[in-house]
């Protein structure tokens, strides 16, 4: 009957619906681009990719938290270049700056799981492919990445579960607002615990809840890579 803490974890299965997919795409499409050997500097760019992910959560947040509020330097460039009349300060553009955030500081992370699994995929099933006359994209698609299925499934569990546990950049950069549009059931347990009047037990039984949710959406995944690898078997 907590319609706050229902609202708080909507949040977070928006933040899972949107923001892991384009997080796990894009490390893929810069782990096969830094694999590839005709690029130079490769070392320079995959550090400069992965650094986010081992900057202080609260430092990076708070970085995020100056650019994106209303006197910063986003809203001053937007709206000195015309695409926004006004500052971005409603419930929507809350919810892209913790998405922005959270792609800016997880992508090199995932990433780096991407270049280590192709670099161990056999260079003979990719010489076959292009033996048969694939192209990049093909070569991508079906050499590259049905070889790459168990790490794409950890990171996916992984990001998943960091997603439900979402804490710090929403109570860094947005406080969990405007009117709790960004409040996560993490933060909301949390304030269940230290902000508010203490009730340590009904932490504890929000606590269980996203433990369970978190079990199920895992078994889920597993559940669905067995179901393709058995197809396919």
């Amino acid at each position: 009957k907590d319609t706050i803490f229902w609202q708080a974890l909507l949040h977070n299965f928006l933040f899972l619906l949107i923001q892991v997919p384009i997080m796990l795409i894009l490390g893929l499409l810069f782990a096969n681009l830094l694999n590839s050997k005709e690029i130079r500097f490769k070392g320079f760019f995959r550090l400069a990719l992965f650094l986010p992910c081992v900057t202080s959560l609260v430092a990076y947040s708070l970085v995020f938290k100056m650019l994106f509020q209303i006197d910063g330097l986003v809203n001053h460039f937007l709206m000195a270049v015309h695409l926004i009349a006004s500052p971005m300060n409603n419930s929507f553009w809350a919810k892209v700056s913790i998405i922005i955030a959270l792609c800016w500081r997880w992508t090199g992370y995932n990433m780096m799981f991407y270049i280590s699994g192709m670099q161990n995929i056999p260079y003979t099933t990719i010489e076959a492919a292009r033996i048969d006359g694939a192209t990049r994209l093909q070569e991508f698609f079906y050499v590259v990445i049905p070889q790459l299925k168990e790490v794409i499934l950890f990171t996916s569990i992984t990001s998943t579960i960091g997603t439900i546990q979402l804490f710090d950049e929403v109570v860094n950069i947005t406080a969990g607002g405007p009117s709790n549009a960004t409040m996560t059931a993490s933060q909301y347990i949390y304030n269940h615990s230290f902000v508010y009047s203490a009730n340590f037990g009904y932490s504890a039984a929000l606590s269980w809840v996203v433990v369970l949710i978190v079990a199920a959406l895992s078994m889920l995944q597993f559940a669905v890579t067995r179901e393709k690898k058995g197809k396919v078997g």
